[in-house]
């Protein structure tokens, strides 16, 4: 028996390479795979999913096992995310409600190393810093502080997954003008930049014109010095061939 391990396009998989040096020397037909997987995974459209095939050499045959996807991948099709935040310190990509993040806390709990839900959204509030999002209009460093003190206690024993259509509203306004000044901020430093980087090129060039003007300034200064020094010798060298004469 021999377990193939894949990460797939949930309901979407396609032929490659990796399917076919993996199955191939198997004899396995690949195609067959290829369509049994996507209806096992066709739940999961649009997410990356960890699939385990379990083949048998001598018989042909094998077992599917699908796993949930990673919590970074559920955040994301959650809150229809392409890509988490390049820098989740400063840019916030996406708000969301924290019957969401129970959500998919539930759809987790199984595969986490989590005791309870309590601790499973609280993990999943983990990768929400990771990728950039606000939960309820905060840091989830902050939300994960709430959890612990009770905050959201009747939330998670009820295991509410629903986001009213107000709520939802409400939390994609606050997010707008949080977009909004970031935007704005991100504006304002890339301005500065251009501003700091011109006045240095300014320096650089004023610098460089400066330095010929010097050069000309000592070179006419030096000259009339030298004009005024030629006679003044002359005048010392005439005596000279006087008294010599005497």
């Amino acid at each position: 028996m021999a377990i193939i391990k894949l990460i797939v396009d949930g309901g979407a998989m396609k032929p490659g390479p990796t399917i076919a040096q993996q199955l191939g020397p198997k004899g396995i037909n690949i195609g067959k795979v290829i369509d049994d997987i996507n209806k096992a995974t066709h739940n999961f459209k649009g997410v990356k999913v960890p699939v385990e095939l379990d083949v048998n050499e001598k018989t042909k045959s094998y077992e599917i096992r699908v796993f949930s996807p990673p919590v970074a991948e559920l955040l994301k099709k959650e809150l229809s995310l392409e890509k988490g935040s390049g820098e989740p310190g400063k840019v916030k990509i996406a708000n969301a409600g924290i019957e969401q993040i129970i959500s998919i806390a539930k759809t987790k709990q199984v595969n986490m190393l989590a005791r309870d839900l309590k601790n499973a959204v609280k993990l999943v509030l983990g990768s929400c810093v990771s990728l950039g999002i606000l939960v309820e209009n905060k840091s989830p460093k902050e939300v994960i502080s709430e959890v612990n003190s009770g905050v959201y206690e009747k939330e998670i024993k009820s295991e509410k997954t629903d986001l009213s259509p107000v709520k939802k509203a409400q939390l994609a306004e606050y997010f707008t003008k949080v977009k909004t000044q970031q935007e704005a901020k991100a504006k304002a430093e890339a301005e500065a930049a251009a501003a700091a980087e011109a006045a240095k090129a300014a320096a650089t060039t004023a610098a460089g014109a400066a330095a010929p003007a010097a050069a000309t300034a000592t070179a006419a200064t030096a000259t009339p010095a030298a004009a005024a020094a030629t006679p003044a010798k002359a005048a010392a060298k005439a005596p000279a061939k006087e008294e010599k004469k005497k």
